[in-house]
């Protein structure tokens, strides 16, 4: 056979293919065409043949072109007059594994023949030519190709060659074991390329702004981008087979590149840095930002892997001289509007950070300048009393709330506890104090409390440490007492006073006597117009007193002294009892309970007892008017009696009066039964207390007027007179038999009150011993019953301080009867621990200051309860 120049060396030993195969070789076919550096390699085995047969390749000649020089022309077994062939052809390799692997795949074929059969048939399988290109030259001419190609990228012209060849010349160069040398010059060629024109067309912006030589880094950025898209198709085989392994890529070589040539560059990069923070800077002065090239600054700076240690840095260090310079002049401003600003400020800042999804640490550390500078160091400016307490005053709930949370995102927001207890007792004792607005200082109280609650809930968030000090500081004013005129010379509490006589209001009102300002509709948010049922808001009288009645006790609960709120609290309870003046029994025993359940069931036993009594009475009257029915007797009036236990009611003065005869003897028929039923048993009658309906006629129509016992004593005295005929005063005080004030009293409530059924003469608002009276003949109303015994409802100054002075004398036998208890425990104590459990002991009925504590221990000694002890200064003893 004829075989190319050369011969095929085994690993072992040398020998020929004549020494091999001594059949003869085929005429050599005229050589294919070379095929594409794209295709395959075909691997066949021969068809059966009389002869062996062995692939003859064409050995190369002088240079080959890269698509040329690895493929081989081989015969097509389906060609004309053709051997059958195998395509060997391959890349050049000279690893010395994969050529034993080619020879040692030539072998025989093991066909099943006979011992004296005819030639045996050989396979041969990727047979290998002997190399005749050096992988040298073979490297240049790739590389020539490739430089030209990146210096066509570089210079962005039109790309004219195959990607898909310059590709296939890299894989073949590092198949061949040369990937580090393509490498480097690759790496070579792009350095010098970045470090030079690159980097020429950036420093040429150094004269201008840092914006636009920020611009022109980023234009340079895009550049090289694009650029690198097509060093990654061409040298894909070589990032992925070579720098892979050895965790390196493509990528962060250009990355590294550009980091190094561009933004390293000393003049370059911190004018780079600083355009960046020049459009942050623009945005904060109210410049709009270009989003677009921020976005894509932010983008660059992570990419180049230098946010963390370049920009961020530069980017805190300037915002921290913005803030600082920013909170120093909005100091100025006042208190609300510095903290709409800051809140802000902080919400631009915020703002930003998300749009342009700058990294977390770059969001915390800018936080914190900004609450360190906004909030801790302003924290003084934040919490000013002044401008604390003009916030609360105009209740500016939103401001507020705004202020409580800038404070608390540092959790300040306690700290405002100073300033928020100090308004309120200062507000709270200017009410408590004012004398002139005594009557109305519950409903100013509990639209302070309900003020001051909505402020804790909304703006404050309903923050513990702030509830405590509200409660605390009402604790503390509603309990402050002075020595004014409104308590007649005594250190009672005139809140308690004034919170008896608040529901004594309620009590009697029911929900018409609530003030407007604290009704619950004007709690409630504007009703919509427009519904579809069209059905109205219903307001519940019982609930809307009920709730008032929570609120009062809210307030009642504040008050350390309850000997003054019971006091006023009975007597008031007394008046409605008797005269029927409650407008619910529910809700009278709605308050008790409420009063049972907060003071404990002594504290209310006495009046617990006056509803019993009032029961008691209605029995009893059922009773006599059974008992006179039996006996058919004829009752001149229908007399109501209210039979009472005199230690469980107020006590009551009595009043010298002259009752008519038809009335006494009423009355007297009534004592005679009470005593033959309850022998032993003394009535006193309190004519004072009582209240009569009288039929009236009046030229302009008959009526039916509630009057007091005194008013109908008076009017009764005109039955018979004519309309002009005057009775002068002097006589109506014979005939009454009543003291000059309650006889003025009641004189003034029937001529100069609103309604008069009497005519004063001379006309004028006060009663003199000069006046005379007629019945008036034009007295009309609509209503047929008229109310006109209200005089008996009000308090009378003389009344007011009697109560104050009995409360006065209560709280010293009480302070007295509690150091007696102290002592005769503790057998000997200290003056400064006698007074201080003193003040424990009395607290619940009102508490003396340390100057009464100590007259009623001099007391106390005078009576010789104690004594003090000579051996030892400032300790008592107690006297047994």
């Amino acid at each position: 056979m004829s075989t190319t120049p050369g011969t095929l060396k085994r690993k072992h030993s040398e020998k020929t293919i004549k020494e091999l195969f001594t059949t003869q070789s085929k005429p050599h076919l005229p050589a294919a065409a070379p095929l594409s550096p794209t295709k395959k390699r075909t691997r066949r085995q021969s068809s059966p043949a009389t002869a062996s047969e062995v692939a003859t390749p064409a050995a190369p000649a002088g240079n080959m072109s890269t698509a040329d020089m690895y493929h081989f022309p081989s015969k097509r077994a389906d060609m004309p007059g053709s051997v059958d062939v195998v395509d060997i052809s391959s890349s050049p390799d000279n690893s010395p594994a994969k050529a034993n692997g080619q020879r040692n795949g030539m072998r025989k074929a093991a066909p099943s023949m006979h011992a004296s059969g005819g030639p045996k048939r050989l396979l041969v399988k990727n047979f290998k030519p002997t190399r005749k290109v050096d992988p040298r030259v073979f490297l240049d001419q790739t590389w020539h190709k490739i430089d030209k190609a990146l210096d066509t990228i570089f210079a962005q012209g039109a790309i004219d060659f195959s990607l898909e060849e310059m590709y296939r010349g890299v894989e073949n160069v590092c198949r061949q074991g040369m990937a580090k040398d393509i490498k480097e010059r690759l790496v070579a060629k792009c350095k010098d390329y970045v470090g030079g024109s690159l980097k020429a067309k950036v420093k040429q912006s150094l004269g201008r702004t840092n914006v636009e030589v920020l611009r022109a880094t980023l234009h340079a950025w895009a550049t090289w981008n694009e650029q690198v898209k097509y060093l990654d198709w061409i040298f894909c085989y070589l990032d992925r087979a070579y720098l892979l392994p050895r965790h390196e890529s493509l990528r962060d070589t250009s990355i590294e590149l550009f980091r190094a040539n561009i933004f390293s560059h000393s003049k370059l990069n911190p004018r780079v840095v600083d355009g960046a923070c020049d459009l942050v800077a623009a945005d904060r002065t109210g410049y709009e930002l270009d989003s677009d090239m921020f976005s894509k600054t932010v983008n660059m700076f992570h990419d180049l892997q230098v946010y963390t240690k370049h920009f961020e840095p530069r980017l805190l260090e300037l915002s921290q001289d913005y803030i600082a310079q920013w909170a120093e002049d909005e100091a100025e401003k006042p208190l609300p509007e510095y903290v709409s600003s800051s809140q802000a400020l902080m919400d631009r800042e915020m703002s930003r950070v998300a749009k342009f999804g700058l990294p977390n640490t770059t969001k915390r550390d800018l936080l914190t300048l900004l609450e360190d500078h906004l909030i801790s160091k302003k924290e003084q400016r934040l919490i000013n009393q002044d401008e604390l307490a003009d916030l609360l005053e105009a209740h500016s709930v939103e401001q507020l709330e705004q202020l409580y949370t800038l404070l608390e995102k540092r959790r300040l927001g306690a700290s405002l506890r100073a300033g928020f207890v100090k308004w309120i007792e200062d507000e709270g004792t200017a009410i408590v104090f004012n004398e002139k607005e005594q009557d109305s200082m519950v409903i100013h109280l509990l639209t302070l409390k309900r003020q001051l609650d909505t402020v804790w809930k909304i703006s404050f968030h309903r923050n513990s440490e702030l509830g405590h000090g509200l409660r605390e500081s009402f604790e503390l004013f509603m309990n402050k007492t002075k020595k004014t005129n409104a308590s007649w010379g005594t250190d009672n509490s005139k809140t308690g006073e004034m919170i008896a006589k608040y529901v004594d209001m309620l009590l009697r009102g029911g929900a018409k006597a609530i003030p407007a300002s604290l009704s619950r509709k004007s709690e409630q948010p504007p009703i919509a117009e427009a519904e579809e049922d069209n059905e109205e808001v219903i307001f519940d009288e019982d609930t809307e007193v009920n709730n008032q009645l929570d609120q009062v006790l809210d307030l009642f609960r504040f008050v350390h002294g309850k000997a003054v709120f019971e006091a006023f609290y009975k007597k008031d309870l007394a008046r409605r009892l008797l005269m029927g003046r409650s407008a619910s029994a529910d809700a009278e025993r709605s308050m008790l309970s409420r009063l049972k359940t907060e003071c404990g069931a002594g504290f209310t036993a006495n009046l617990e007892q006056m509803f019993r009594d009032i029961e008691l009475s209605r029995e009893e009257m059922a009773s006599y008017k059974n008992i006179s029915e039996e006996r058919k007797e004829r009752l001149v009036v229908d007399l109501n009696v209210s039979v009472l236990s005199a230690s469980s009611w107020p006590t009551y003065p009595t009043v010298p009066v002259i009752i008519p005869p038809q009335i006494k003897q009423a009355i007297d028929k009534f004592e005679a039964h009470y005593k033959a039923k309850h022998s032993g048993r003394k009535l006193e009658f309190k004519h004072s207390l009582a209240h009569c309906q009288v039929k009236a006629k009046f030229p302009k129509g008959n009526k039916e007027l509630v009057v007091s016992s005194f008013q109908a004593i008076v009017l009764l005295l005109f039955n018979g007179l004519k309309q002009d005929e005057h009775l002068d005063y002097d006589y109506l005080k014979q005939a009454t038999g009543l003291p000059p004030a309650e006889l003025n009293r009641t004189l003034q409530s029937l001529a100069c009150a609103k309604l008069r059924p009497l005519t004063k003469h001379p006309k004028s608002r006060e009663i003199s011993p000069t006046d005379t009276f007629t019945l008036n003949a034009h007295f009309t109303d609509p209503k047929y019953r008229i109310k006109i015994n209200t005089v008996q409802l009000k308090e009378t100054p003389a009344e007011n301080k009697e109560t104050h002075e009995r409360v006065a004398a209560d709280r010293n036998y009480e302070t007295q009867a509690a150091i007696v208890r102290i002592l005769k425990a503790r057998k000997r104590i200290s003056h400064a621990e006698l007074v201080a459990e003193t003040i424990k002991a009395t607290r619940s009925r009102g508490t003396l200051e340390v100057s009464g504590i100590k007259r009623n221990i001099d007391r106390l000694i005078e009576k010789e309860f104690l004594e003090r002890e000579e051996d030892h200064a400032g300790w008592y003893a107690y006297i047994a």
